[in-house]
């Protein structure tokens, strides 16, 4: 079985939550929040995780609107996962990632940890959700392929 290495992002107007998998692409964990600073920081940071865990792939989260549509959120996502995945020479895959907040915000809350003092916490959670979604339809898909 080959070595895989992806990169899960929720991107938001502040931070960007960071996941990684481990090397079967089974488990989805979070790694850390990167504060959104000016683009070039952004990438130099992104770059060092992608040359320390020999990244092959990125994962975004696009947040469509509840209805499905892509709104100007979405789009604003698109926009830096484009320029990102070009200045880092990765693939890019989109998932659906209304709720993963909440969700993260649902662990969380389960654990018995403040919402208000880990925004950090509630990104890389939201990254892990998306980016664990993805390996799960790409598992799903290798062990069914159309006919």
């Amino acid at each position: 079985m080959e070595r895989l290495s992806v990169l899960g992002l929720d991107v938001g107007r502040k931070r960007i939550g960071v996941a990684g998998c481990d090397g079967l692409g089974l488990i989805a964990t979070g790694l850390t929040t990167i504060v959104r600073q000016s683009f070039a920081a952004d990438v130099a940071e992104f770059k060092a995780l992608v040359e320390e865990r020999q990244v092959q792939r990125l994962v975004v989260g696009l947040p469509y609107t509840m209805d499905g549509a892509i709104g100007k959120q979405a789009q604003q996502v698109q926009h830096y996962a484009q320029r990102l995945a070009r200045a880092l020479d990765l693939p890019l895959d989109y998932m659906d990632e209304r709720l993963t907040s909440l969700e993260a915000e649902a662990q969380m809350q389960q654990q018995r940890l403040s919402l208000r003092d880990n925004k950090g916490l509630i990104d890389r959670k939201a990254a892990a959700i998306i980016l664990q979604q993805w390996l799960d339809q790409r598992r799903y898909t290798l062990a069914h392929p159309r006919s």
